[in-house]
């Protein structure tokens, strides 16, 4: 199964564009941090992800302002130039 709900905040967000198919795409950052558990010891956890979102998605995306956390859902899937991941954001909370 692949797929990821991230509590995040929206660093970037790229100007709305469209794919070969028509569909509208938003290219986005998002940022993480957290305090987690593992092996019974507390680790901060701060990252930043590449995202992007197809279609319908897009629209309440492109209204969130920049620095709001929200939670975000999808999946993740290779970059296009093969480096890397993305997060292919499908639902926003």
């Amino acid at each position: 199964m692949n797929r990821l709900v991230l509590q995040a905040q929206l660093l970037e967000r790229a100007a709305l564009r469209y794919t070969p198919a028509g569909l509208p795409a938003l290219d986005l950052v998002l940022k993480h941090e957290s305090e987690v558990s593992e092996d019974f010891h507390p680790r901060k956890v701060s990252l930043e992800m590449r995202s992007v979102a197809i279609g319908e998605v897009t629209q309440p995306l492109g209204r969130l302002e920049l620095g709001a956390t929200r939670t975000f859902a999808g999946f993740l899937a290779a970059a296009r130039n093969g480096r890397g991941i993305v997060f292919h954001i499908t639902a926003l909370d």
